[in-house]
Parts: structure tokens; C-alpha cells; sequence
């Protein structure tokens, strides 16, 4: 009877030492769960938090270039241009979804996948490229925004002549084709991005604003000028726009844009992204203060829209290095910047490139200018990541990298457009009739104007 008792408190003992052991366990396992995500964790969704607030910066970019091209051209054409943006935005985020993203960012990275990729058609799949913690939803969104940009830049340079139908094919085959084998070459980690010294444009001076610029100038030489443009002497005259305000607000939301557009390059949520957005600020504010500076001293007036013009300059010349250098290369950059805007819009004036809004200098001339600049001013060690222009001591090889990388995106962009435009040119057509440009697109080619008299 003793052993029986014995026997069953070894196993009371036993039971409630087994029972003691399970609830310890499951009682760490659910502390475990109560201290939330990992550290990790949380960095992947702070990463794909602000890398989505950044793409919607870079889309309301949008509305920036609608308003600067829609001021700084005639009234009778200002439902035009806001459709023309509308449907670079809609147009091109379709397209690069079906195949654009893929042709940059698709497939492997050897043989002719150092050109163009092939593999995530419409995102589907998991062959897709993408970076650090983002989701590839999360990337694509930003990365269309881009596309959409690229595209948006030559609507001004071609505007107040060109048929509807003709600009919405241009932007389907930019946002498709063009502008994602450009970016493939770099970004999709192509063969610039390869080089011994790697190509650098950090957030797209060459990649998207030299392409946009590039193209606008094909645009606009295949077009013609504008009637009036020129006098019986072939001297260019002033057709001023309609709205000065709703071009310089339009500056103003294009550099707010430009805060997604720059830091929002870092793909992550870092700290890094401060410097990037006070090089972006520096060199907007340099831009702008020399070009009024220079338009002053030429004309004795204080020009409004180039001052405006020399903001963007200043944003589009330091978009390539806004990593790279530091405060005072930012402010050289964007101050250089502004006096080249200021003679290149003049230059192609007098070459009959008719751009009424300035984009083939602000994005094409100082796209080219700022991501050259990356080899001279660039003085930046990060992880062992070594950029160094020859102010900072670094040698040629990150310049003349700058050169391949400027040269080839321009003369591909250049044969590409080219053909293009004149396709639509021999086809469709290019230019509406003098009667349409005279009376106004809005009419015309939307059936209403963009303002009434009521």
C-alpha cells in the first residue's frame, strides 16, 4: 500500500513537473510574440512606406510640368497640354507595366541582358529585379513614375503644333521601349552600370531628363516653329504664355516633386536621404538666384519664367550627383547650371528650334551638364563605395565614365526619336493645319476650349 502511494506521487510529481515545463514554454513562446517584429522588419516597412510617399512625390510631379507648360504657352491651348500630361501618366503606366519594367528591370545581367531585359512581363513572376527590402509592387510604382517623366518632358518643347493622336503614340513607344532600354543600361544593372568605373546618375539627369530633353529637341526640329515665331529676317520673337503664375507655381510643385525624385533614389529609408534632399535644395536655389541674376544684367529686368527655368535647371543638373557631392559642388552645380540654361534656350532659339517652355535645355542641355559634373565634383566614401570627381582628388576614370554614359543615352535617344518622329511624320502626320494652330488646339482637337467666356 506504501509502494502503490509512492508510486502514484512520483507520478503526481512527474505530471505536474511535465505540465510546469510545457506552460513555461508556451508562455516565452508567447512573450516571444509579444515583443512584435524584428528590427529588420520594421526597416523593411519603413523602406517601402517612404519609398511609396516618394513615388507619389514624383507623380504629382504631373501637375508641375502640366502647369509650367500650360503658363508658359497661349490660353487657346491649355486643354491640350493638361491632356497631353494626363495621358503621358495613364499611356505610360500601362505600358511600362506590360512591358517596359520588364525590358528594365527583367532577366539576367550577361550577354544581351546587358542591354535589354526579358523576363516579368505585366510583373508577373519572380525574375524581376528589385532592391534591398522593396517589395517589386512597391518598386514598380516608383519606377513609373519615372517613366511617366521621362515622357512628360517633351510635351512643352512640342507644344501649341502637334496633333494629339501623333504625341499619344510617341509617349506609348518612349514609355515602352525607349526610355526602359535606357534605363536597363544603368539602373537594371546593364552594361554602363558594368563599366570598370560604374556610370553614375544617381536619380536620373541623363536617364530621364537628357532622354526627355534629347527627344523634345528631335520633336520639336521635325515640327518647325511655331507661325510667328520668326520675322521675315528669321529672328525669333517672344510669344509669351499665358499665365506666369501658373507657371512658377507649377516650378514650385515640381520641387516639392523633387524631394520624392532625389532621396527618394536611395530606395530606402536612411538616414542619407537628408543630405541628398539638402544638396536638391541648395542647388534649386542656386539655379534660380543666377539665372534672374544673368537675365537681369542682359535685359535690365529680372526675367520671371527663366528664373523659374533656372530652379529646374539647378534640380535637373544636381539630380545625377545629389549623392555624390556635397553642399558646395551641389550649389556650383546648380549655379553653373543656371547660366547654361539661360544661353542654351537663346542658342536653340537662333537655331530655329522652336521650344516654347525651354525643356530641351532645362532637361536635355542641363541633364547632359549635370551628370558630367558627377566626374568633377563628386566627393563622396560610403561602405567603401569611393566617388571622387578631379576637384575632389579622384582621377579621370569617373569622368570619362560620365562621357560613355552622356554620349551613348544621347546619340540612342537621338536615332531612336528620330525614327520615330519621322514615321509619324510620313504617316499619321506630326503638325496640325495652320487653321488649327492659328484658332487653337483646344477646339480642334478636344472640341472645347480650355476656358469660356462665361
Amino acid at each position: 500500500m506504501q509502494s502503490k502511494s509512492k508510486s502514484l506521487l512520483t507520478k503526481v510529481i512527474s505530471g505536474s513537473l511535465l505540465a510546469t515545463v510545457v506552460t513555461v514554454a508556451a508562455s516565452t513562446a508567447v512573450s516571444a510574440a509579444e515583443e512584435g517584429p524584428t528590427a529588420s522588419d520594421v526597416q523593411a516597412v519603413l523602406d517601402n512606406v517612404w519609398i511609396l510617399i516618394a513615388a507619389v512625390l514624383v507623380i504629382f510631379m504631373q501637375a508641375g510640368f502640366a502647369l509650367v507648360e500650360a503658363g508658359l504657352t497661349r490660353g487657346k491651348n491649355v486643354a491640350n497640354i493638361f491632356m497631353k500630361n494626363l495621358m503621358d501618366f495613364a499611356i505610360g503606366a500601362l505600358l511600362f507595366f506590360a512591358v517596359g519594367y520588364a525590358i528594365a528591370f527583367g532577366g539576367n545581367f550577361t550577354g544581351i541582358g546587358r542591354f535589354l531585359g526579358g523576363d516579368g512581363w505585366f510583373l508577373a513572376g519572380d525574375g524581376v529585379f528589385t532592391y534591398g527590402n522593396l517589395d517589386k509592387f512597391t518598386f514598380f510604382t516608383f519606377q513609373v513614375a519615372f517613366a511617366a517623366t521621362a515622357a512628360t518632358i517633351v510635351s512643352g518643347a512640342m507644344a501649341e503644333r502637334t496633333k494629339f493622336k501623333s504625341y499619344v503614340l510617341f509617349s506609348a513607344v518612349i514609355s515602352a521601349i525607349i526610355y526602359p532600354i535606357v534605363v536597363r543600361w544603368q539602373w537594371g544593372g546593364g552594361w554602363l552600370f558594368q563599366l570598370d568605373t560604374p556610370f553614375h546618375d544617381f536619380a536620373g539627369s541623363a536617364l530621364v531628363h537628357m532622354t526627355g530633353g534629347v527627344a523634345a529637341a528631335v520633336g520639336a526640329k521635325l515640327l518647325g516653329p511655331r507661325i510667328g515665331k520668326y520675322d521675315s529676317n528669321g529672328k525669333p520673337r517672344a510669344i509669351p504664355g499665358h499665365s506666369i503664375p501658373f507657371a512658377i507655381l507649377g516650378c514650385f510643385i515640381l520641387l516639392v516633386g523633387w524631394y520624392g525624385f532625389n532621396p527618394g533614389s536611395w530606395l530606402g529609408a536612411d538616414p542619407v536621404i537628408g543630405k541628398i534632399a539638402v544638396n536638391t535644395t541648395l542647388a534649386g536655389a542656386a539655379g534660380a538666384l543666377v539665372a534672374m541674376l544673368v537675365t537681369w544684367k542682359r535685359s535690365g529686368k529680372p526675367d520671371v519664367a527663366m528664373t523659374g527655368n533656372g530652379l529646374l535647371a539647378g534640380l535637373v543638373g544636381v539630380t545625377a550627383g545629389c549623392w555624390a557631392v556635397n553642399g558646395l559642388g551641389a550649389i556650383v552645380i546648380g549655379a553653373l547650371a543656371g547660366v547654361i540654361v539661360v544661353f542654351s534656350v537663346i542658342f536653340f532659339d537662333r537655331i530655329r528650334i522652336d521650344d516654347p517652355v525651354g525643356a530641351v535645355s532645362v532637361h536635355g542641355v542641363c541633364g547632359a551638364f549635370g551628370t558630367l559634373a558627377v566626374g568633377l565634383f563628386s566627393a563622396t566614401e560610403v561602405d567603401g563605395v569611393v566617388k571622387k570627381g578631379l576637384f575632389y582628388g579622384g582621377g579621370a576614370d569617373q569622368l570619362v565614365s560620365q562621357i560613355i554614359g552622356v554620349v551613348s543615352i544621347a546619340a540612342f535617344v537621338l536615332i531612336t526619336t528620330t525614327i520615330l518622329f519621322s514615321v509619324l511624320k510620313a504617316t499619321v502626320g506630326l503638325r496640325v493645319s495652320e487653321q488649327e494652330e492659328r484658332e487653337g488646339l483646344d477646339t480642334h482637337e478636344h472640341g472645347v476650349p480650355g476656358y469660356t467666356k462665361d
